[in-house]
């Protein structure tokens, strides 16, 4: 008989409609690992930060229709990957971080499921304490909740494993084509690797995301072999008045504008499509190159249910299945334990060990 095994896919989550948008960013600012000050503050803070973010946030939603389509994406993502695993009786399931379906209400699905084994699936290629950190715990809290037993491997990161450089390499390749064939000639084309931000402070505190970030991306520009690219890294939405990690996204398509090169805009830390991508990318970046004289805007879309990102994901099911109980990396661990104090191996933490 084939394994019974339940992956769990976590993601972000989104509004399902115009009125869940100040819960969902309620529910995103009360997180401790994204508001990091003390436990009597964070309450009070979080729904003033919340109201901040309020009517930004409803106008980008009612451009998406008045929900965000993330929901929607990853199941897609899910079906896909089921799949792609005929050798397991594989059933995937979804535990979003700040709105349904939520990790208490995902754990109690894969209880009434009873498999042999659970699978816990990041979708974020890069590990942060802020969201496959914050996953893990949230997950651990709702399976003891709801009296879930079963053996659980989890993958903490996987920001260089070939089959997710190998897939995101082929979509970038194809925009980059896409869009040097439309500039002119004389025009050149600059690649703004675009990543979603942090806090300077979490960062400093060792934070593993913005290495990792480098990591995925040094590995796409050694896979294409070309030594006449022009790429930069730079980061996006930020959501606090904390400094954050520079440099920032609308700034360098600013300096693009002074250097008069287009940009291919790649969201490099995003595997499916949502308000960041959708409205931020798509609109208000590309209105930005046009106020300030951007020669060409492009934009690479993100893996979604690309055919090689499905295959890369189903053989991390496999690689994490074959490590066996407990949480683990594809990345070069050791490295990462070096340069960052808040690896979850240099920690010696595993949330998903009972």
């Amino acid at each position: 008989m084939r394994p019974r095994v339940a992956v769990v896919l976590f993601n972000l989550g989104g509004p399902d409609s115009p009125k869940a948008v100040w819960p969902f960013l309620r529910n995103l600012f009360s997180d401790p690992a994204i508001l990091r000050v003390p436990f009597f503050v964070r309450p009070f803070l979080a729904r003033i930060i919340a109201r901040l973010r309020l009517r930004p946030a409803t106008k980008n939603y009612q451009i998406l229709g008045g929900k965000s389509p993330l929901l929607e994406m990853t199941w897609a993502q899910a079906r896909a990957l089921e799949s792609a695993l005929p050798e397991l009786e594989a059933k995937c399931f979804i535990a979003m971080r700040y709105w349904h379906p939520m990790s208490v209400e995902t754990a109690r699905e894969v209880k009434a499921w009873m498999p042999d084994e659970v699978v816990l699936l990041p979708l974020y290629p890069q590990y942060s304490s802020t969201t496959t950190g914050s996953s893990l715990t949230a997950w651990r809290t709702a399976a003891a909740r709801v009296g879930l037993v079963a053996p659980v491997s989890a993958l903490c990161c996987f920001p260089t494993d070939p089959g997710f450089i190998a897939a995101t390499l082929s979509i970038v390749q194809d925009a980059y084509e896409k869009a040097r064939a439309a500039l002119d000639p004389s025009v050149t084309l600059r690649i703004l690797f675009s990543a979603h931000g942090l806090p300077e402070a979490i960062v400093r505190d060792g934070d593993p995301y913005q290495y990792q970030i480098e990591q995925t991306v040094a590995a796409v520009i050694q896979a294409w072999r070309r030594n006449d690219l022009d790429w930069r890294i730079c980061y996006q939405s930020r959501a606090t008045p904390r400094k954050w990690i520079e440099p920032s996204t609308d700034s360098e398509i600013t300096q693009a504008g002074r250097d008069k090169t287009a940009v291919l805009v790649v969201p490099i830390a995003f595997t499916s499509e949502h308000s960041e991508t959708l409205v931020e990318l798509d609109i208000d970046y590309r209105e930005l190159a046009q106020r300030d004289g951007v020669p060409g805007y492009f934009r690479a879309p993100t893996q979604q249910i690309d055919a090689g990102f499905i295959g890369a994901l189903a053989d991390l099911v496999r690689f994490v299945r074959g490590a066996g109980i407990g949480l683990h990396p594809t990345c070069d661990v050791a490295a990462c334990m070096e340069a960052n104090q808040r690896c979850p191996f240099r920690t010696r933490m595993s949330p998903v060990v009972p």
